[in-house]
């Protein structure tokens, strides 16, 4: 496999040296080199949405979550984003809409010009950094897991995260946001390719569809049921998993900008479909991998179980093929969130444009450090991580909500949303219990945080 494995990063560090090269300006203002100078194609954008939306969790963290929990990881994920696709079309244009009359620079900008406020945008940096820097590390724990299972004796799992995190800086320094946007095609594709040889072998291994559902139903029925052999699908697990995947777009920057940096609307509704169609594509497979796993590796740990279905019960081209597209997915996704996180704070900072962008660069380096401590120390549980950060952010949506639909949104949103923040981090720290009068504790933020706002919003005149 190793011969395959150095054919195959050569072409892929190639690839990226020609990216940076062909995105490199010499004096580019800082909004050429964040936002890509706002002229992404439709092509490039379904592409750079995609591989921000599913990354390094959803070839690794999807698999384990189907072996470990059952077919109803397919509802968690696939349904919710096909419901988030269908509000990406309302949501896009009035986001388009409010950035062209506004001017756009971050969300967090955009939001503290809308309510008038400074407040509005530091409350909104301060949660996207909370929860999307430890979803910026699950990426970087997913591939530095699999590397070290797949070369025990090469250097620590800690090296690889380090590694990962150098390249990713230098690829981002060379050609801004355009790198990551071209990466992020490359990704996609390999993200695409990979998972469905790997699942179709992991299919053909099983005796083909029929018998692994046969298998899977007589071995772990509850597998093939809800909520699943550990219970984790209630009904209560999914409405909130499906609020909070439909308010990605709305509360991580890193596909919000990815709405704004299009060239024009028609782009992101041909982005939108194709996004959908992707999403059912991706999953898919990864329910092969995971069930494949609920036969052959139904106790051993998430790194045993990733590192022989994805790479040792592999033929060599495919496992060589595997590691490339898992850093592929972990660089580029990666890339995304450290730089939107950049951009957020950019759009709060004023003075000359050069020194903005020094500012900006050196934040991007922090945030990295930031990542590179959390990857080191965080559990292997991905999937349940990546919920997590889209519930936190989620609770930023009446913010952003109402920015996009009123000329002069309500103030008070800004304390709601803020109290709102404060209730899931005590919930996380286990101040505030996981259970309230018998509903989970993410169903109740939503239904007290999700019906004040639409009060609060209903009686708003202006």
């Amino acid at each position: 496999m190793t011969t395959w494995l150095i054919i195959f990063f050569i072409i892929f560090i190639g690839l990226l040296v020609l990216a940076s090269v062909k995105s490199y300006q010499k004096n580019r203002t800082s909004d050429e080199f964040m936002l890509a100078g706002s002229a992404i194609g439709a092509f490039l954008g379904f592409m750079t949405f995609a591989a921000a939306l599913f990354s390094a969790f959803t070839f690794m963290g999807m698999p384990d979550f189907f072996r470990n929990h059952g077919v109803g990881a397919w509802i968690f994920l696939a349904f919710s984003d096909a419901l988030m696709v269908f509000f990406i079309i309302w949501f896009g244009y009035k986001l388009r809409k409010l950035a062209k009359a506004r001017g756009f620079k971050g969300i967090a900008g955009l939001l503290a010009k809308c309510y008038e406020s400074p407040w509005a945008g530091y409350l909104f940096f301060l949660t996207a950094f909370l929860f999307l820097i430890p979803y910026v590390a699950i990426q970087i724990r997913g591939i530095s897991i699999f590397l070290n299972a797949a070369f025990p004796d090469a250097i620590p799992s800690w090296g690889w995260s380090a590694g990962t995190v150098v390249i990713m800086l230098i690829y981002a320094e060379i050609g801004g946001l355009k790198a990551i946007v071209y990466s992020d095609a490359i990704q996609g594709i390999l993200l695409l390719v990979v998972i469905w040889i790997i699942g179709l072998a992991c299919l053909e291994m099983s005796g083909g569809l029929g018998q692994m559902m046969a298998n899977v139903g007589s071995q772990n029925p509850d597998l093939l049921t809800l909520p699943g052999p550990k219970g984790l699908f209630s009904t209560q697990f999914l409405i909130g998993s499906a609020i909070a995947i439909v308010m990605i777009p709305v509360t991580q920057p890193q596909l919000t900008t990815r709405l704004i940096v299009m060239k024009d609307l028609k782009s992101v509704h041909k982005m939108t479909y194709a996004v959908g169609l992707f999403a059912i594509l991706v999953i898919l497979p990864t329910a092969f991998i995971g069930l494949y796993g609920a036969l052959k590796y139904p106790d051993v740990s998430t790194s045993e179980f990733l590192s022989s279905a994805l790479l040792f019960d592999q033929a060599n081209p495919v496992a060589a093929l595997a590691v490339v597209g898992l850093f592929a997915a972990c660089l580029s996704t990666t890339n995304a969130q450290i730089f939107a996180l950049g951009s957020e704070l950019r759009s709060l900072l004023s003075g000359e444009d050069k020194t903005v962008m020094r500012y900006t660069k050196i934040s991007l380096l922090v945030f990295s450090l930031v990542v590179l401590v959390f990857s080191i120390y965080m559990s292997d549980q991905l999937v349940l991580l990546a919920r997590l950060s889209f519930t936190g952010t989620s609770v930023m949506a009446p913010l952003v909500l109402a920015a996009v639909i009123f000329e002069n949104p309500p103030k008070v949103l800004i304390l709601t949303c803020g109290l709102a923040l404060i209730g899931i981090i005590l919930n996380i720290l286990s101040v505030i219990p996981a259970q309230i009068a018998g509903l989970n504790f993410d169903i109740v933020l939503y239904m007290v945080h999700g019906g004040i706002s639409v009060l609060i919003m209903a009686m708003h005149k202006k």
